[in-house]
């Protein structure tokens, strides 16, 4: 069945009950706002610490867009851009295109002016809602975006080149539009990250949606019960198909607005939250705080959080060693996944197999994987190769890109680009990606091997390990390190720590510098090779 009967069922079943929950807490007014009561104050606030919606009002919500989508000519097939912060509006919006047929393009709210426009077109996206955040960027391209294509603001002071969403829908029916969807109908195009040039839209249908709901419930057993904290942006997958565990529960989700270990922490204990994920970083931050003594566990009611998961990128094992040492009750799972394979979970580690921390587990539920080498026949166990996925979340297609399309899908597969093995237990390694090896002088070179170690150490905050051009070994490799707060290192000092490495996998450079990160916690290595592949490197070794 389509993902929007969901949302029905839930609206029928648990109509008067909380399922989202907006917390901003760079607002100190801390006090409960609805939905309703938001849209009647005057004069209307632009921010509030917290607004909350129940299940009945977003439907009637998602229904009420829907209703005037279609009164503005979007029919099924159609595309809708959404350009949108994290807030109570998202997923109503996000259902509203659904429930019209039509497809939901959420987009990266980091993309500039040129980056939306270029997305915009390759979507043929025929509508495109936007958020207060985003009036200086759309307000460069409306020209040429609205000669073809409706803008719709959500908002306060909607700009003179929109449409206002509020005055829009407000007077449209509340009751579901009769369209007939099925689960084999094209649901929804996602971008890919964009690292290696500008992103590719990722196509994926109904089937795909509610696999992943299945998915998720599956490998993390939520229940009406449960609270969901969700703290990663709603136009990635990551962030929403978890939350999709939540839609086939019926329970609450919290949408935080801010990454400090305080405000996670509280959210939790104020929300009463059960289940939390986590990046990488946001992760490493927490742990910072309280050995800093920044931060006292103490001070907090995080007795009912059961459990915490990662995903996004590889994660350390020293961090969930150190994780459980000051949160020793939680389970914990790590999910792999890509926009490709609709989010998290066509490869999981699984709460209960946290003696086998390191790995990112076996095949997720309704899943298959394998590891094949360079002519894709399946490698043996311990040997390094390309991962491939199967299953009901696989993507179409990349829309419009059938030359991209065919380089990774074959016979129903998802060659994914990563590297890994198994090991003697059948659970996947992630190596690396397949473009981040490093191969210096004919001898591979696994960056996130590096990388785990490097972060052993106590002054590493974070540390990417990139190939540079080298004219004797066609590359050598380098580490970027950014030290904690507070902590003092040398390249002599980390030349010596890395000494307990092999000496082929020991870094030839050290730069000390920041990681940039993308909104979904992976490393920009391009960025960083862009910038330390020549000059740039030049210029940071004379800054140090």
């Amino acid at each position: 069945m389509p993902i929007t009967e969901l949302l029905e069922r839930n609206a029928r079943e648990y109509g008067n009950d909380i399922c989202l929950v907006e917390i901003n807490p760079e607002i100190k007014e801390d006090r409960r706002v609805t939905w309703k009561e938001y849209e009647l104050m005057e004069p209307n606030p632009k921010e509030h610490y917290r607004r909350e919606i129940t299940w009945g009002v977003f439907d009637e919500k998602a229904n009420r867009f829907a209703n005037m989508l279609l009164a503005r000519g979007v029919r099924k097939g159609d595309k809708v851009a959404i350009l949108m912060m994290n807030c109570l509006e998202w997923l109503p919006i996000y259902f509203g295109i659904l429930k019209t047929g039509a497809l939901a393009v959420p987009l990266n709210f980091r993309y500039a002016s040129d980056e939306i426009l270029y997305c915009v077109k390759l979507a043929q996206a025929d509508v495109l809602v936007f958020g207060p955040a985003f009036i200086g960027r759309i307000e460069e391209i409306a020209d040429e975006i609205s000669k073809k294509r409706l803008l719709i603001y959500v908002g306060e002071n909607c700009p003179s080149f929109a449409d206002d969403y509020n005055s829009l829908a407000a007077n449209q029916s509340s009751q579901a539009p009769n369209i007939e969807i099925t689960d084999d109908d094209d649901a929804a195009i996602y971008f890919s990250s964009g690292t290696t040039g500008f992103p590719k839209a990722i196509l994926h249908k109904h089937m795909s949606l509610m696999h992943s709901c299945r998915v998720e419930q599956n490998h993390h057993g939520q229940t009406k019960d449960d609270v969901f904290l969700c703290i990663p942006p709603l136009y990635h997958t990551g962030a929403k198909m978890h939350w999709f565990g939540s839609l086939l529960s019926g329970s609450k989700a919290v949408l935080l607005k801010g990454t400090k270990p305080e405000f996670i922490l509280d959210a939790v204990s104020k929300e009463h939250c059960t289940i939390v994920w986590l990046l990488v970083p946001w992760a490493q931050d927490i742990l910072e705080a309280i050995e800093s003594g920044r931060v006292k566990l103490e001070d907090y009611e995080l007795s009912q959080w059961r459990l915490m998961h990662i995903g996004a990128q590889p994660v350390p094992p020293s961090l969930i060693k150190k994780w459980l040492q000051y949160f020793p009750n939680h389970q914990y799972d790590t999910n792999y996944g890509l926009s490709e394979s609709i989010g998290p979970g066509c490869v999981h580690l699984g709460v209960e197999n946290i003696h086998k921390v390191g790995t990112i587990g076996k095949a997720g539920y309704g899943w298959e994987v394998k590891i094949v080498d360079e002519n894709r026949q399946t490698v043996a166990p311990g040997e390094v190769g390309e991962l491939a996925v199967k299953g009901p979340g696989v993507m179409t297609c990349y829309y419009h890109d059938k030359k991209a399309t065919d380089e990774v899908l074959a016979d129903g597969w998802l060659y994914t680009g990563d590297m890994a093995r198994e090991d003697e237990d059948g659970f996947i390694l992630l190596v690396d990606r397949k473009k981040d090896v490093i191969i210096s002088g004919g001898e591979n070179i696994y960056p996130v091997q590096i990388e785990d170690f490097i972060r052993t150490n106590d002054a590493v905050h974070d540390v990417a390990v990139i190939g540079l051009p080298d004219k004797r070994l066609g590359e050598i490799s380098a580490a970027i390190i950014e030290t904690k707060e507070g902590y003092i290192m040398t390249e002599e000092r980390m030349e010596e720590f890395c000494k307990q490495l092999p000496r082929y996998k020991r870094p030839h450079k050290y730069i000390f510098a920041d990681i940039p990160r993308n909104p979904t916690g992976k490393i920009e290595k391009p960025k960083l090779r862009e910038l330390y592949g020549g000059k740039g490197l030049i210029e940071a070794q004379n800054r140090g």
